[in-house]
């Protein structure tokens, strides 16, 4: 079960909210209502601070929330699918399931997100220092100006440079971040090799993730840095972000090695030809005693002669109260089969990997003209590549 929970969907794509990202919302908000904004408006009662810094924390996220949108759309316009957009206590990460077909497509998915996000800023100050202007405040004295402002102008004055800031973060060339990914779309076009450009811009990025580790921890010792300043917090929340980043280059690197590796495979080639299969109308009683308790499988698909009908898993079985087994049939818990991702023979096993990562599943049912002719599990990829995994170092 993935953490975290549904919004809903915009243009297709499925929103979904991690529980880490409550833990920032709270933090957000905390920090300006208890620090940022009683400084800026002692005038100001308690519940309007925490009012306007709920308020503040939640358009803040909505505008992550487009930065990552940006992405996703122009993903979808040059041909990507996107299943999801995810946000969590470092921003948000957009679900785009393949690598992007040439660097042209690379660097305008990564370079619209940061636009995006500078374009709010830019709006955001603006509209917050034309409210500045009306109300007779002048605009060369920053601190004076949001001083001197309602709830609504204040909340835009902070949220402009916080977006600024955060488009120009991301622009940093620490893969994969966005400026990452710009720079290996210039890597990828002089090099023509995306494995290599992706090797290098991880590289980089990790050389940018090491920096910020020791950066953070000198400030958690009282070091003034320029732009990020000092402070045990700041220090703490730089180093998990260096950290973080560390991680995510190499990660992604070895992403794009594996699926360099299987581009190409066929999906026959890696599938279980002769995957246990049982009926629609079989209980689950007997799918237990004589198919679960007797094999290593957790997922079996279902057929209807050689025509598959759904797939049930170990999980579909863990919802029937134990009483019911004799009585449940498989069709009455499976999921259909139109409502699995299903791979076909010929398919690139690349591509069927993205499936199951996408579906955060172990299996797919491998179809051709409707009918079942074998399973590809995991497993099954994850053994073929150890196989070849001199080939990946």
């Amino acid at each position: 079960m993935r953490n975290g929970f549904g919004l809903g969907r915009v243009f297709g794509i499925e929103i979904r909210v991690d529980w880490s990202w409550l833990f920032i919302l709270g933090l957000v908000t905390w920090n300006l209502a208890a620090g940022v904004f009683p400084s800026l408006h002692p005038e100001w009662g308690t519940a309007l601070n925490w009012v306007v810094g709920l308020a503040a924390a939640v358009v803040l996220f909505a505008s992550v929330l487009a930065h990552e949108l940006a992405h996703s759309l122009v993903a979808i316009a040059r041909g990507l699918p996107v299943r999801r957009i995810t946000l969590f206590m470092f921003g948000g990460v957009s679900n785009i399931e393949r690598e992007p077909p040439s660097p042209s497509s690379e660097f305008l998915i990564a370079i619209v997100g940061p636009i995006t996000s500078i374009a709010l800023g830019i709006i955001f100050s603006l509209l917050g220092g034309g409210l500045g202007l009306r109300a007779g405040q002048a605009l060369n004295n920053p601190q004076q100006l949001l001083a001197g402002l309602g709830p609504v102008a204040t909340l835009l004055l902070w949220l402009g440079p916080v977006n600024i800031v955060l488009g120009v973060f991301n622009l940093i060339p620490g893969f994969p971040l966005d400026g990452g990914r710009v720079l290996r779309s210039i890597l990828w076009a002089a090099t023509s090799n995306l494995r290599r450009a992706t090797r290098w811009a991880s590289w980089v990025g990790q050389g940018i993730a090491w920096l910020f580790i020791g950066g953070g921890i000198a400030m958690m010792f009282g070091v003034q840095l320029p732009f990020f300043g000092t402070g045990f917090l700041s220090g703490l929340w730089l180093a998990f972000i260096g950290w973080f980043v560390n991680q995510a280059a190499a990660q992604s690197y070895q992403l794009v090695v594996v699926e360099d590796l299987l581009e190409g495979v066929p999906v026959a080639r890696l599938m279980r030809a002769n995957a246990p299969t049982v009926g629609p109308g079989m209980h689950v009683s007997q799918l237990v005693d004589d198919f679960i308790m007797g094999t290593d499988e957790r997922a079996f698909p279902v057929v209807e002669g050689d025509r598959l009908v759904g797939l049930v898993c170990l999980e579909d079985v863990r919802k029937v109260a134990r009483a019911a087994w004799d009585t449940t049939r498989l069709d009455q818990i499976m999921t259909p089969a139109a409502e699995l991702d299903l791979a076909t023979p010929r398919e690139d096993a690349a591509e069927a990997m993205s499936k199951l990562a996408a579906r955060d599943v172990r299996q797919v049912p491998v179809v051709q003209d409707g009918r079942l002719v074998g399973m590809l599990r995991r497993r099954d990829i994850l053994r073929w590549l150890q196989l070849h995994s001199e080939a990946t170092r």
